[in-house]
């Protein structure tokens, strides 16, 4: 490999489309000439953050109108000075509600990343998986004579190499109703030292988005009651099938 391949190919990964340039560089190099394949990928390094960023506010706004064409207002209460945070999404009864709830963060220009098993981080899933969000976790069986890692410290790893990371997770881990939440999230912001932004879609007043970010003080149980006495006020798709966690759930909160 020349100097000029070398230079292309670093161009391609500062380009942060290593899959789909790259491959895009080889044809053209077969086809044509180096110099062609290298002018390619100085035009693709200056062209992509413009273009990024011009997609990025365009699909922020259709995210924007559609939820407005459905009649839904969308709740801002994100912080932008935020690069880090646990993210959690409630009420989840209804299959609709990742459709509201992904527009509304869209629209809010929150890029959120949900964990998955990094066997699918690779080809041929990989790519569509990155591009839904997708951030590997290492999660082979337990060898002989280690310990194995908890998903909270795995999950928690993510956020010292990753400076700008939104972590979305849902307590509830499933449609039918619980009345004991997953509370992992909770020790997950407090070893990463991140708050929990509170996102929710309520389809009463058919409002979605982020209505409130949760500073962990180390006190659990005030903590979880803060967060459950925000859930409580929530209406979910179908009630019957929601409950906040009834541990934490004091109807004297304050």
């Amino acid at each position: 490999m020349q100097i000029i391949d070398i230079i292309s190919l670093i161009i391609d990964i500062y380009s942060q489309n290593l899959y789909i340039y790259y491959f895009i560089h080889l044809y053209i190099n077969c086809l044509f000439s180096r110099r062609i394949a290298f002018l390619y990928c100085v035009l693709i390094a200056t062209i992509q953050p413009i273009f990024y960023v011009s997609v990025r506010f365009v699909f922020e706004k259709l995210a924007e109108q559609s939820l407005e064409l459905m009649g839904w207002e969308i709740d801002n209460h994100w912080d932008l000075n935020i690069d880090q945070c646990v993210m959690i999404a409630a009420p989840h009864t209804s299959n609709w509600d990742a459709l509201y709830a992904r527009l509304a963060l869209k629209a809010l220009g929150i890029n959120v990343r949900i964990t998955i098993k990094d066997s699918y981080m690779k080809l041929p899933f990989g790519p569509f998986v990155r591009a839904m969000g997708g951030i590997g976790i290492d999660r082979r069986p337990k060898q002989d004579g280690k310990d194995r890692p908890s998903m909270v410290q795995l999950m928690g790893d993510l956020f010292k190499t990753h400076p700008k990371l939104v972590m979305l997770v849902t307590p509830e881990g499933t449609r039918a109703k619980q009345e004991n939440w997953k509370t992992g999230f909770y020790h997950l912001a407090m070893n990463a030292g991140v708050p929990i932004a509170l996102a929710y879609m309520d389809y009463e007043k058919k409002k979605t988005g982020v209505g409130k970010i949760v500073y962990p003080t180390g006190d659990y149980e005030q903590d979880m009651a803060e967060i459950m006495n925000f859930y409580a006020q929530i209406n979910p798709k179908h009630p019957e099938l929601f409950s906040v966690d009834t541990r934490y759930y004091h109807t004297d909160y304050k």
